[in-house]
């Protein structure tokens, strides 16, 4: 198992990776069916009051548009 130290360069493998991917539509679409089914089973949706939490993802949003989209570079390496 090899260890990522160098954040930058496995961002620029991430990038290539994802660019050679081919996109299979119809996959996609049976993966986002069986979620749908899934939250109708367990009852998450329909939604019962769909204001419900959204102060919480209001602050969450605030949290994470606040922070640095630079901040990564003066992070420690992942070891």
């Amino acid at each position: 198992m090899k260890i990522i130290t160098d954040y930058q360069a496995f961002q620029q493998f991430e990038k290539q990776l994802i660019r050679k991917e081919k996109v299979d539509v119809k996959r996609n679409f049976k993966i986002v069916n069986a979620l749908y089914r899934e939250a109708l089973k367990f009852g998450i949706i329909p939604l019962k009051n769909p204001l419900d939490g959204l102060e919480t993802d209001i602050k969450i949003a605030k949290v994470i548009n606040s922070v640095s989209k630079t901040s990564h570079k003066n992070s420690p390496k992942i070891k």
